[in-house]
């Protein structure tokens, strides 16, 4: 879908690149993603799994010995800046993420430890759940940048 006269999935890119990012996306954005340098693209074929079968793909695909960075496609605002702001506060958390008045928004970035509690997540858009494992230790940094925020989840969200 097009925002500001580009598909959303290009702005979770442009905000990742430098980081060489992994794309988990269903069959038709693959498809527009097709020999695409600078990135790796993993087709989800179960998008109705949720968000957790997205992030479990990803989980898999990429080093273990390393954090990972969850950027949305529906968060077209979140740039470069607000992810490298992230993930320096990272350091020494399990789960690191922007927050403003108690609102937790993204990108979300997941440490070594955390990313061993991917798997056991269940079916759905449950990935906020890992801020509450008692085993790991989460980080909320106040953060007044709309673009950590703003969603596109509905066409009424879009149109507005």
């Amino acid at each position: 879908m097009p925002f500001r006269g580009r598909p959303l999935i290009e702005y979770a890119i442009e905000a990742a690149l430098r980081w060489l990012p992994v794309v988990v996306c269903g069959s038709e954005v693959a498809s527009y993603l097709a020999g695409r340098t600078g990135i790796s693209v993993l087709v989800n074929d179960e998008p109705e799994r949720g968000m957790s079968h997205s992030l479990a793909l990803a989980n898999r695909a990429i080093e273990r010995d390393i954090a990972i960075g969850v950027l949305l496609a529906d968060k077209p605002l979140v740039g470069e800046q607000l992810t490298e702001t992230i993930l320096r506060a990272s350091r020494g958390a399990d789960i690191t993420y922007p927050q403003r008045d108690g609102e937790p928004g993204h990108p979300v970035i997941l440490s070594r430890r955390a990313r061993s509690f991917i798997d056991s997540l269940p079916p759905g858009d449950n990935v906020r759940i890992l801020r509450d494992y008692p085993e790991l230790s989460a980080c909320a940094v106040e953060n007044a940048d709309e673009g950590a925020f703003f969603d596109i989840d509905t066409i009424e969200a879009f149109e507005r």
